[in-house]
């Protein structure tokens, strides 16, 4: 018994706005942009990509959720009603 969809991906609507943030920031050149980090240093442990960041970071400004609380309390209004509801299988 699943009780999770096997991606993340399906928690979202296709017509979520997230998923325009997510094509928009990939389509990014970040390493041009000047953004460090980009490609990993091979010495400890990796921090978090740049790019989800930039995601998280966008996401936070379009929603006027600036602090790292509401940005977790923004993660629980897709994924919370999402577990309530069976995954759908296509």
């Amino acid at each position: 018994m699943l009780l999770l969809p096997e991606v993340v991906d399906d928690y979202v609507g296709p017509d979520n706005p997230v998923r325009f943030i997510d094509a928009f920031v990939d389509g990014l050149d970040l390493a041009a942009a000047s953004f460090r980090g980009v490609e990993p240093k091979v010495t400890g442990r990796p921090g978090y990509g740049p790019a989800d960041l930039l995601k998280l970071y966008i996401y936070g400004y379009l929603n006027r959720a600036r602090s790292s609380r509401r940005l977790e309390a923004e993660t629980h209004r897709y994924i919370a009603p999402a577990r309530r509801q069976p995954a759908r299988r296509g």
